[in-house]
């Protein structure tokens, strides 16, 4: 805990010292000895304050007599602590052993914990007379920190404090010797950590340090604390139970399963489930079984939990029984068995899932259909190409949305003719998104694209269209031309088509295709492309200099204010003095002032480290010209900001 804590100030006098750095490349090094002297000197306690920190980290034992007087100071003792808990010198541990033999109250138990963050066992016989304390918050800080302490006597006062201390505070101190136990226990002294532990699962205490003395009894014990587990598991108690299984999770001994699987034999009905998902989560063949058998034979809730309990337990070999249960008539049971199936990774349920469609009948086949396209098997497009045909509209309409998931680059074609065919417009649809998954999914764009190219030069208006869409999805220097192409067409539907594919393409090789359109393209779309273009700008990844190229080029473009307001916005992707300058430059245009002001904000407050002369220019004349009471404020925080830099 000491070292996260010092690696913790040290992290955050390092960011300081870091953007002092960057701010001010002659920022002075941190020197203990003056901070030091500021400690020793009248200067206010909120100008002392910042010296402990530092101390902290650079500070030695040479710090500590100027630090320690403040361990008695209302207003600066925590900030005292801070430096003697992390300062790597057994002085601290002498001034806080002094502090504590002389303090009272809230400074007392300050003093008490900084003793148990150091983990000072020179103060255990102190914090051991603090046990019997008056005061009860004083006393219950001495058993924290000896439980933070450890050591036998630590223990030994602790296990002593137990039985004699007033009620109230024995949760502490039991969680303190629970603290202790687990020291012993990884230290290898097995003996007293069960000794401690069962003291606190024995003692008058609150009941969820009980349970935490059972727990640890159980794990300290291993194998040999299988039958207080299988004790949890059989209570009748609920927070017990629970333990038990959480338990049961932890232990990876092969006799909690047995133990686990005789409990099940004889549980309610309501306790099933959770006993079969506990013996899910333990990977054990044994379990496999036991969840393999009650999936088969199990109604209900316990049924339910042990098809779920497949999906850590199971493998290739559970895909039969899980097959039946997704054939189920019970939407829960087949639903779940069907969230299994996705999940298992074997491929031998392709294979299985493969076969059971091939020989499907009736309403059972959608859901296989379903696996077949969630699980991407390709082994079963041949079915489903032929199920594309089945009489029953519902199959067709599945089989062709499993095809987006399975069908090869090869086959594109079957999707392309249903998607663009007339007179079945829910199948159209249905091949339409299965065409644009495949799309998606398949690595060979141009291959794709070649099929998809070959349908629009063959096809008709309304199929151009909805193809060029799917070009979007594909991507590539081949599609991005056919779509450029069909931006000029001399059909206007198939036109207006190129123009939205241009606007969605989602690389930013469309821009120079978009600002073509919009210098010489179709009168009525230039608009679009425009807009087009400015997303392209915005969104992509693009250096600096050819994104300020664009911007400029936008300004000049633009016909109407609504643009040039969204055209400002590449401005805070660019963030450079340039930029700023730029959007400075059009505060003095009232149609523009506000989004300008609203940009150079957002800029600022990402170079005001780099660039806070730039910024603090930039702020005034956001003061001067915004009206947005918003932007005002923060304008005028980042030029307070920037001046004192």
């Amino acid at each position: 805990m000491k070292i996260q804590y010092i690696v913790l100030l040290a992290a955050t006098l390092a960011a300081a010292v870091s953007g002092q750095a960057a701010d001010n490349s002659a920022a002075p090094a941190v020197k203990p000895a003056e901070l030091i002297a500021l400690l020793q000197s009248n200067a206010p306690n909120a100008e002392k304050a910042k010296a402990f920190k530092p101390l902290a980290v650079f500070g030695s034992k040479d710090a500590v007599p100027a630090i320690a007087p403040y361990l008695s100071d209302e207003q600066l003792s925590s900030w005292a602590r801070i430096a003697l808990e992390a300062i790597p010198d057994p002085s601290c541990d002498e001034a806080l052993r002094k502090a504590e033999s002389e303090l009272k109250g809230r400074l007392l138990i300050g003093v008490i914990n900084s003793i148990g963050v150091r983990r000072d066992a020179k103060a255990v016989d102190a914090l051991a007379s603090r046990l019997g304390d008056a005061d009860a918050d004083v006393a219950a800080a001495a058993a924290a920190a000896l439980g933070r302490i450890r050591g036998d006597a630590a223990a030994q006062a602790l296990e002593k404090a137990l039985a004699t201390i007033a009620t109230p505070l024995r949760g502490e101190v039991a969680d303190a010797l629970v603290r202790c136990a687990e020291e012993y226990l990884a230290d290898g002294k097995k003996a007293d950590a069960v000794r401690l532990y069962d003291l606190v699962s024995k003692a008058d205490v609150p009941e969820n340090r009980v349970l935490e003395g059972v727990r640890g009894a159980i794990v300290a014990r291993g194998a040999d604390g299988i039958p207080s587990l299988v004790a949890l598991l059989k209570s009748a108690d609920k927070k017990r139970f629970a333990l038990g299984l959480k338990l049961s999770r932890e232990i990876s001994a092969s006799e909690v399963t047995d133990a686990l699987l005789a409990e099940l034999d004889r549980a309610s009905p309501a306790r099933q489930p959770l006993l079969l998902l506990a013996l899910a989560d333990r990977a054990d063949p044994k379990a496999r079984v036991a969840l393999l058998k009650a999936a088969k034979t199990a109604t209900g809730e316990v049924r339910i939990a042990s098809i779920r309990g497949l999906k850590n337990a199971g493998d290739a070999s559970c895909g039969p029984v899980l097959l039946d249960a997704a054939l189920d008539a019970d939407a829960e049971v087949s639903g779940a068995a069907v969230e299994v199936l996705v999940d298992l990774a074997a491929k031998e349920i392709d294979d299985q899932v493969a076969a059971r469609l091939q020989a499907a009948s009736g309403e059972g086949r959608l859901v296989l259909i379903e696996l077949v396209g969630r699980r991407h098997v390709a082994a079963a497009t041949a079915v489903l190409l032929k199920l594309a045909d089945d009489s029953d509209a519902k199959i067709r309409s599945a089989a062709l949305t499993a095809l987006g998931a399975t069908i090869p680059v090869n086959d594109l074609s079957v999707l392309i003719a249903r998607a663009v065919a007339p007179g079945k417009p829910a199948e159209a649809k249905a091949a339409e998104a299965a065409l644009r998954s495949a799309c998606a999914r398949i690595s060979d764009r141009d291959a794709a694209a070649a099929q998809v190219l070959d349908a629009i030069a063959k096809g008709q208006t309304p199929a151009k269209c909805t193809l060029l869409r799917m070009l979007v999805t594909i991507g590539g220097d081949k599609a991005l031309k056919a779509v450029a192409a069909a931006a000029d067409d001399a059909n206007a539907e198939v036109r207006r088509a190129g123009y939205k594919a241009l606007g969605e393409w989602a690389s930013a090789d469309a821009g120079p295709e978009l600002l073509r359109l919009v210098k010489s393209g179709d009168a009525e779309l230039k608009i679009g492309a425009l807009r087009a273009y400015i997303r392209v700008a915005r969104q992509f990844v693009i250096p600096n200099g050819p994104r300020m190229a664009m911007f400029r080029e936008i300004m000049t473009l633009a016909q109407r204010d609504e643009e040039r307001r969204l055209a400002l916005a590449v401005l805070k992707q660019i963030r450079t003095p340039e930029s700023l300058s730029t959007a400075v430059g059009y505060l003095d245009q009232p149609k523009l002032c506000e989004e300008a002001a609203s940009v150079a904000v957002t800029m600022s407050g990402k170079m005001i480290a780099s660039n806070p002369a730039e910024v603090a220019a930039a702020m005034k004349e956001v003061l001067r010209a915004a009206k947005n009471k918003d932007v005002v404020d923060k304008a005028r925080g980042l030029l307070n900001r920037a001046e004192k830099k």
